[in-house]
């Protein structure tokens, strides 16, 4: 055996006989390489310390918002931005040996983000009325209760109202019931042409109790006829001879039977009072049944169809009188539908004639309103 210095086992780095050892160099180039590698450990410890710092200063129920990815540039170690998500970050961030890293924390599930739901719509509601207070309806004959109620009569006051510059007032009645309800104006007006219902009835009334006839001579022609025109084409001279036959006396005492307090010489009435007319008329109280259609008959296809007739629905049987007189514009009518009946009655004064187109859209206004909350 020769002398020369026994062989060094290097049992980690498992060299063989023969091998040369690693020169100084080495070590020299491998430092930097260890260096970078815990840097790099260390570096992903604190990011995700803040990480976790971050998550659980956010509220439990903040809401999610959609998260950006952001690509780190190939080659270059990417940091975790606080919008970037956890599974963005495990991909950017450099991978370390197995020894130095620390194990990732599990992400924190987040809640499923689903579309925000529509808001509630509350359907409308019927308040009940206090206790010991009868609900203010009237029966309607196949539609159950009507009610006249704040809703029903806002549409009316608030026409009413928007038009103050004149003088409006608006009665409605319920046949079934009588009861009227009154809008706007409830003081007499000049009641023009539509008094000429009363003044037929009048005369109707004469016949009824034997103290006059439709075959009597009137004019030139009969009382029917006389009072067909003043009613259909609301003649005048027709209108002179039926008050002549009933005369001012007996015109005041036949409103007064009624429970109205007219004047023939100053024609005044309330557009209450013609409603009660019209009610009692379609009702079957005021005459007979055939004085009753035949007047009724009268009021349909007028030669003034342009106030409430205009404004009525299709399917609704209008039967109505108008009037007008210097300021003074008017219509009274029956509306028909079925087995409802309801009177409807308008009176307005304006300036004079130049308003005329104003009131009439103030009337039909009130038609459109009125027919919409009863039909």
């Amino acid at each position: 055996m020769d002398s020369t210095e026994p062989r060094r086992h290097y049992r980690s780095a498992r060299r063989s006989e023969g091998e040369e050892s690693p020169a100084p160099g080495y070590f020299r180039r491998l430092r930097p390489r260890v260096l970078t590698a815990a840097a790099a450990a260390l570096a992903l410890i604190a990011a995700t310390a803040v990480y976790v710092s971050i998550q659980s200063s956010v509220p439990a129920d903040a809401v999610a918002r959609p998260e950006t990815s952001v690509t780190a540039a190939p080659g270059t170690p990417g940091t975790a931005s606080a919008a970037t998500n956890e599974a963005a970050t495990a991909k950017q961030a450099p991978s370390a040996p197995a020894s130095a890293a620390a194990p990732s924390p599990a992400p924190a599930a987040e809640a499923p983000v689903s579309p925000a739901a529509p808001p509630d719509v509350e359907a409308p509601s019927v308040e009940a009325p206090s206790a010991g207070e009868p609900p203010l309806v009237v029966e309607a004959p196949d539609r159950g209760p009507l009610p006249f109620s704040p809703a029903f009569d806002a549409p009316i006051n608030a026409i009413i109202e928007a038009n103050s510059r004149y003088q409006v007032g608006v009665a409605l009645i319920n046949v079934k019931d009588g009861v009227v309800h009154e809008y706007g104006d409830k003081t007499k007006f000049v009641a023009a042409s539509t008094a000429k219902i009363l003044a037929a009835a009048a005369y109707y009334h004469l016949v009824e109790t034997d103290r006059a006839s439709l075959t009597a001579r009137m004019g030139s022609s009969t009382a029917a006829v006389q009072i067909r025109q003043m009613v259909q084409q609301s003649n005048n001279d027709s209108w002179a001879l039926i008050l002549g036959a009933v005369g001012n006396q007996g015109m005041t005492a036949y409103a007064a039977s009624l429970g109205i307090s007219y004047d023939r010489t100053v024609n005044l009435l309330s557009p209450a009072e013609t409603g009660k007319t019209l009610s009692l008329l379609y009702s079957g109280q005021l005459l007979n049944p055939q004085h009753t259609a035949q007047l009724l008959s009268y009021m349909q296809h007028t030669n003034y169809e342009t106030l409430i007739p205009a404004a009525v629905p299709p399917g609704i049987n209008v039967f109505h009188k108008y009037g007008l007189l210097f300021g003074n514009l008017h219509d009274a009518s029956i509306l028909v539908q079925g087995d409802r009946a309801y009177v409807f009655v308008v009176y307005t004064l304006g300036k004079n004639t130049s308003d005329m187109a104003a009131r009439t859209r103030i009337i039909h206004e009130l038609t459109q309103a009125v027919t919409a909350g009863l039909f």
